[in-house]
């Protein structure tokens, strides 16, 4: 019995050497990677509190442009009540009278503003369609104008549901286009390449923003825009572990003057930057665009480089007629009279090739 019991003490002496080798080594690493994921952490909260949008010079070339436009036309503000029960205006400009062939059908043209902008700014492009025989909305997008708190919408995918639910309680008989100018542009890129792409049959894009990484970037998207880099990637990782609970920070601030703060938005949280532009992998979009899609752009236009949009969708696989137009900077294809007439003409050619 003795000796028995001996044997077993020495047996288990043996097994236990071992585990404690193991376990001097396990104890190293396992404290090692505690110190890493909190390092890691440490970083992450840094990002999140002090990562992000600097302050911006006022652009010039943006807000200045504005102080020459008549708005003493512009239609009062309609609404439509969004599927989270939130009002949005829009603004309706009625086709002219006689422009349209009799018995020929009306096409509609749900407008896009520009980042931090508002329905207002494209005043004298909405009166332009309308001279031509469209009927012409013009939305305040959620997170601007009078569609809600300015500068953040609930989700990534809000802005999408929005105009479905526009379209829904403001049905139209006739053909319907998309037109969106500069970052307006890009989330029409983005609606283009989604499954409800077929609301609308043709999709014009006004010097859209595509991507930073793209090649019609220019760097600070030409002085409109600083970026919180270190909180904006934060914010990725963390989105993509589920992680959303601080999508409210803001994460883009704009060039604004402080004569336009008051009725734009001047900086957008990571859910209202993330939704109002095209996917990142905008190259997807443009493929899946199943409908008719033209750009035009300012050929002086600082803010992209006007040259490279047709090789841009030419290399996604997708190309589509770019209209050039000379002498104009990017505030000046909706505002100036020669553009305007440009993008005017082209709005309801959806089964036409445009020259470019």
């Amino acid at each position: 019995m003795l000796l028995i019991s001996a044997i077993s003490l020495g047996l288990l002496g043996t097994m236990a050497r071992p585990s404690l080798l193991r376990q001097r080594r396990i104890t190293p690493m396992l404290v090692t990677f505690a110190l890493v994921l909190i390092a890691f952490v440490a970083v992450l909260a840094s990002a999140l509190a002090f990562g992000g949008p600097r302050d911006i010079a006022p652009l010039a070339s943006v807000n200045n442009p504005f102080e020459k436009v008549d708005f003493s036309r512009v239609p009062p503000a309609q609404r439509y009540t969004a599927r989270d029960g939130t009002p949005l205006a829009w603004y309706g400009y009625a086709p002219a009278p006689g422009a349209t062939a009799e018995g020929a059908p009306v096409r509609r043209v749900v407008l896009v503003h520009g980042s931090s902008s508002r329905a207002r700014s494209l005043h004298v492009l909405a009166s332009a369609l309308a001279a031509q025989g469209h009927a012409v909305a013009a939305l305040d997008m959620r997170g601007h104008g009078e569609s809600g708190p300015r500068g953040h919408v609930a989700y990534i995918g809000q802005l999408e549901d929005d105009v479905e639910d526009f379209l829904n309680a403001m049905p139209h008989a006739g053909p319907q286009t998309l037109m969106g100018f500069s970052a307006g542009g890009g989330f029409a890129l983005r609606f283009a390449g989604d499954d409800r792409q077929a609301r609308f049959d043709h999709y014009v894009l006004l010097s859209p923003f595509i991507h930073q990484d793209a090649p019609t970037a220019r760097p600070n998207t030409g002085g409109w825009a600083a970026v919180g880099v270190p909180r904006l990637i934060a914010l990725t990782l963390l989105n993509r572990a589920g992680i959303t609970q601080w999508n409210h920070l803001p994460v883009v601030r704009f060039a604004l003057d402080d004569a336009s703060r008051a009725g734009l938005t001047p900086s957008y949280s990571y859910n209202l930057a993330m939704n109002f532009r095209p996917q990142l992998n905008y190259a997807s979009n443009i493929r899946h665009a199943r409908g008719s899609v033209c750009v035009v752009v300012g050929q002086d236009d600082e803010l992209f480089d006007a040259d490279r949009y047709a090789e841009l969708f030419a290399q996604a696989g997708k190309p589509v007629p770019v209209t050039l137009v000379p002498g104009v900077n990017h505030m000046g294809l909706t505002l100036d009279a020669q553009a305007v007439a440009a993008v005017a003409r082209h709005a309801c050619q959806a089964n036409e090739a445009i020259d470019g």
